[in-house]
């Protein structure tokens, strides 16, 4: 067992500083002295010869007109037109290479890494897809890659995980940022695994050390949001942050998570879950760690954090400081977050890539300052950019940073990677795309103005580079690419499931008001009627008259109020299911929505007749549905009596396997018959009404099988792990009732790779459906990830 390290946190923060004042020194000379000028614009005269814009083909060629960089799939066919796809690639995986992995380009293995890297993504992003092939960097695409690695563990454990901090993001914080960058530097440190192991590499060793990386980028990566992002959001307090940054610092420096402390009430819950995650996080790393390296992390680990506390604790308004204070800092956390993630696989020591990371580091984010400007300068923000915007014209001593800036371009190309053509014309690409996008972001008019401020000492050499931006062309990027598609994705997702959401709470509320049954005069009490509006009354997901809605509203464009009848009747048809399913003959459930189950209340005679009387009145309402030809509404009561014998069928089937085992493929059909076919019928019910194609009907229906499935599965989980608060029923009553569930056949482990197969069988199968289907895709991520 790994003994607890103290480090000494001055010192080695003092150490570090020496080192970054020593890089920031030659820097300062190079800029001072302007050299970078005539260097880079020899470099640039060079560069351009390979970059000039060339006439497009002819106007009436379609396929010929470039489209917007920002749209992942037509700017990749367009590039693969054009046949520029593989230069594309190259210089983007050869600058991941350079970035993330350190590596110097004119290494022969470096080369042939790269090849590979350029004709597996290039083969992954041309590959027709094929019929119901899942999104490249959706969930279902992630869990089929997990299959082909032998992953699907980790890989679930990993969408549990990101499914739970995007749920725990609060409001102050940009969500799709966080995810996206925690999803950054899970993929970074896969790739650095990836790149460390050996040719020939046996596949259980290759899967232990994918594994292992998949657990540790999620660990490494939620300091970004749950460290770095929160401490510069405003959701926590002045005095929180400080009290939050004392926890962080003492678990660096003793390697060991102390106890949360007193906090707020309000802020509690939230700040509860990150210290959780944080610390098991935490833990994870440093069980990594042999005992030789842990003093090492917790020292690099801990000169991260602190040079972007001494950034953080800066305050714009000041006046005083120094060239020195502006700049080693950020050299510290540029570089850093790079030179960590070997730290954190415990990698070894390798001092070419220790030496090219350190400098590179400063490119990266004095890249990332000048693209974020104006949003740093919003939020008060202190970094060289808004800090010389702010107080240059009274201090006369302050180096410009977009001097600096290509002054670190030509140190890194010419100092670093020994004028290497390949690292030069990489390097000079990124920076001229920085400036396009610059532009683009500001457009002409703001960002001449920021020219103007920032490029005064050398006229001449800012007219070229606004010349060789303006006429350059080919320095597009994949990962900004990437970075602008997921962002895109995330926020539309998140919006568009918000709205999905208030849309199921707005049917809900009308379908509750739709369901009881109205009182009629008679000489008796009506228990069965008071029976059925008590079970009724408790509630409940609506899920199939929700689904059922949004199928013939939403896909198929009919009136709502016609529909009504439907609506209710599928309510009715799977209440009396839930009655009959808790009789003592059945499962023997006491209760049922968080209430006394009808039998327990009414007794089993009216408990038998109150499921007989829903059902009934669910045909009754089918056949009222007057507003839509009648060979449709047989055709419809037809495919009702026809699902619920099997609906009978299944329960049936249910209650003869108690106690004994059955197989995978017994207990999918099981599922079917009892559960899966409600959710086809309220798929289908409102496509027979639309008079739908046979082929799309054949394609929901498979897709309600599977989905069904997986919420049968989710189902059966829930009863060993769930929250009996959120299910309004107790836990374990299948076990107690001896029923064959996926989790008692298959085990959890083995039930949640059953439920990620569904998935992902059915999100192919929405690749064939028409857009106004997509509702089905948030509907299948609530069935996968729900708590009750």
């Amino acid at each position: 067992m790994i003994k607890e390290t103290i480090i000494n946190p001055e010192a080695c923060y003092r150490e570090a500083e020496k080192k970054a004042a020593a890089y920031f020194q030659v820097l300062f000379a190079q800029a001072a002295e302007k050299s970078f000028v005539p260097v880079l614009e020899r470099d640039f005269h060079t560069w351009k010869k390979n970059h000039r814009q060339r006439p497009f083909l002819p106007f009436f060629s379609r396929k010929s007109r470039k489209p917007d960089s920002k749209a992942y799939h037509s700017y990749i066919k367009w590039l693969e037109y054009r046949g520029k796809l593989d230069d594309y690639l190259d210089r983007s995986i050869s600058y991941l290479y350079m970035r993330d992995l350190g590596k110097s380009l004119d290494d022969q293995d470096t080369k042939k890494s790269i090849r590979r890297a350029v004709g597996s993504l290039k083969e992954r992003l041309t590959a027709k897809r094929q019929e119901g092939s899942p999104s490249e960097f959706g969930m279902a695409g992630l869990y089929r890659w997990a299959e082909k690695e032998g992953l699907q563990s980790a890989v679930i454990w990993l969408m549990e995980k990101l499914q739970q901090t995007a749920q725990n993001i609060p409001e102050g914080m940009d969500a799709a940022h966080a995810q996206r960058k925690l999803i950054k530097i899970i993929a970074g440190v896969l790739m650095h695994e990836n790149d460390g192991m050996e040719e020939g590499i046996e596949g259980e060793e290759r899967k232990r050390r994918l594994e292992r990386a998949i657990r540790l980028g999620y660990s490494y990566g939620l300091t970004y949001p749950f460290i770095d992002d929160l401490l510069d959001s405003r959701v926590l307090s002045e005095e929180e942050k400080k009290q939050y940054s004392e926890l962080i610092r003492t678990t660096l420096t003793t390697g060991s998570v102390p106890p949360l402390g007193r906090w707020q009430h309000a802020i509690l819950p939230f700040i509860t879950y990150v210290h959780t995650e944080l610390r098991e996080a935490f833990h994870y790393i440093k069980a990594q760690q042999a005992t030789e390296t842990l003093a090492s992390f917790l020292e690099q680990a801990y000169v991260f954090f602190q040079s972007q506390e001494v950034d953080r604790q800066k305050d714009l308004n000041n006046s005083s400081y120094t060239n020195e204070e502006l700049y080693i800092p950020v050299i510290l956390k540029s570089s850093s977050s790079r030179l960590i993630v070997r730290s954190v696989l415990n990698s070894g020591k390798d001092d070419g890539f220790d030496r090219r990371t350190f400098y590179y580091g400063i490119y990266n984010q004095l890249a990332d300052d000048f693209a974020d400007l104006f949003a740093d300068l919003e939020d008060g923000a202190v970094t060289p950019y808004t800090y010389y915007l702010t107080h240059h014209r009274t201090r006369q001593d302050l180096l410009n940073p977009f001097e600096l800036y290509w002054t670190v371009i030509a140190h890194i190309i010419h100092d670093v990677y020994g004028s290497d053509p390949k690292a030069s014309e990489v390097i000079l690409d990124r920076a001229i795309n920085g400036l396009k996008r610059s532009r683009e972001r500001l457009g002409k008019e703001k960002y001449m103005e920021v020219m103007d401020l920032f490029a005064p000492g050398s006229p001449e050499f800012s007219r070229l580079i606004q010349q060789t931006a303006a006429k350059s062309a080919d320095v597009d990027f994949f990962d900004k690419l990437l970075r602008d598609h997921m962002l895109d994705s995330l926020k539309r997702q998140r919006q568009e499931r918000d709205e999905f959401r208030g849309s199921v709470e707005e049917v809900q509320q009308k379908i509750n008001e739709l369901l009881p049954i109205k009182e009629i005069e008679l000489v008796m009490e009506e228990p069965v009627r008071e029976a059925a509006n008590y079970s009724l009354a408790a509630g409940g997901k609506r899920l199939r008259p929700v689904i059922a809605w949004f199928a013939g509203v939403e896909a198929y464009g009919m009136e709502e109020a016609a529909l009504m009848p439907l609506f209710r009747s599928l309510e009715y048809m799977h209440t009396a299911s839930l009655i009959f399913d808790d009789l003592p003959a059945q499962d023997n459930a006491p209760s049922r929505r968080g209430q006394a189950a009808v039998h327990e209340v009414y007794g089993t005679a009216a408990a038998e007749l109150t499921g007989l009387y829903l059902t009934q009145k669910a045909m009754e309402d089918q056949a009222s549905l007057t507003s839509f030809a009648p060979e449709a509404v047989l055709a419809l009561i037809r495919y009702t009596a026809r699902s619920t014998a099997e609906m009978c069928r299944g329960q049936a089937m249910d209650l003869e396997a108690k106690g004994k085992a059955l197989t995978p493929e017994q207990l999918d059909a099981l599922c079917f018959y009892k559960t899966g076919i409600a959710f086809e019928a309220s798929i289908i019910m409102p496509a027979i009404l639309a008079g739908a194609e046979r082929d799309e009907i054949d394609i929901l229906k498979k897709f309600a099988r599977h989905a069904g499935i997986a919420f049968q599965i989710r189902d059966d989980l829930l009863d060993v792990e769930g929250d009996p608060m959120l299910l309004g029923k107790p836990v374990g009553t299948d076990s107690r009732n001896s029923k064959e569930t996926y989790v008692s056949a298959l085990g959890k482990e083995g039930a949640k790779k059953a439920m990620w197969e569904h998935y992902c069988s059915a999100a192919e199968l929405l690749q064939e459906l028409r857009g106004e289907f997509a509702f089905l895709g948030y509907l299948l991520d609530y069935m996968v990830h729900r708590e009750k």
